[in-house]
């Protein structure tokens, strides 16, 4: 890795976690283009290198959230529970059945936008009932997070971009959602970064992350995630939400131009 890739990779990393933060998304879905498309991390290298990033920059907002005594609740074990085991399920399918980049983005695409779609007309078009009642229950919680956690797994992005505008669309405030969301992919992208260096070692092929790059966008990243977390508490709850939607929305239409190109 040259020293200019580097210096990319870090101010990408920073200024996209300064953006995602404060809606309890590690800005790892924004950096998959980047690195597929502008600097050339082979797939399915790519998921781990992302993982990585995950790992690096998890920290710098968690710290935040920890000092305001955000994390640790309920609503994080739960997401923990679920994603934990479904990464390394992800891991494995990434590695095995799904590693060309073109059913990657595909597959991004049919599932962000959507549903950033949902969370904006959702926002501007709240349901007639207190959405507090439509809040899912424990359990439910924990069979989404499974699922996200095999998604995650898949794409390297840790989970938090899909349960954040899902459980906020289903009723959750964001400034709940946000540190339980971050945990959960920190702790994520841990065993998923793990089960991605075991296959490495048994396994031909670009597989193992890019590890430089990954420690230089997380690097940027464990900045702009503490101050994408200090950032939170100015913003109301329509902008958040909005701010989550819309960063759904845009990942989903980029992949889906990149697949039809």
């Amino acid at each position: 890795m040259t020293w200019s890739t580097g210096f990319f990779g870090f101010v990408a990393g920073l200024l996209i976690a300064v953006v995602t933060a404060p809606v309890g998304v590690s800005g790892a879905v924004f950096l998959l283009p980047v690195q597929l498309s502008v600097l050339g991390v082979p797939s399915p290298s790519v998921t781990p290198t992302n993982l990585l990033y995950n790992v690096v920059a998890g920290p710098g907002a968690l710290i935040r959230h920890a000092r305001k005594g955000c994390l640790g609740g309920p609503l994080t074990r739960r997401l923990a529970l679920g994603t934990l085991p479904g990464v390394v399920v992800g891991a494995v399918v990434r590695v095995f059945v799904v590693p060309g980049p073109g059913v990657f983005r595909a597959l991004v695409a049919a599932l962000l936008l959507p549903l950033g779609l949902w969370l904006c007309l959702r926002t501007l078009r709240p349901p007639r009932t207190d959405t507090a009642r439509s809040a899912p229950s424990g359990p439910a919680v924990t069979v989404l997070a499974v699922a996200v956690g095999v998604v995650g797994g898949i794409y390297g992005i840790g989970g938090g971009s899909i349960l954040g505008p899902l459980l906020v669309g289903l009723g959750l405030p964001v400034a709940v959602v946000a540190p339980a969301a971050l945990a959960a992919t920190f702790l994520t992208s841990v065993v998923g970064a793990t089960t991605y260096a075991l296959l490495a070692l048994t396994t031909t092929g670009p597989i193992s992350p890019d590890w430089p790059l990954g420690l230089a966008c997380g690097l940027g990243g464990l900045l702009g995630g503490y101050l994408g977390a200090r950032l939170q508490p100015h913003l109301p709850e329509t902008a958040l939400r909005l701010l989550l939607g819309g960063l759904a929305t845009s990942v989903g239409l980029l992949y889906a131009v990149q697949t039809s190109t």
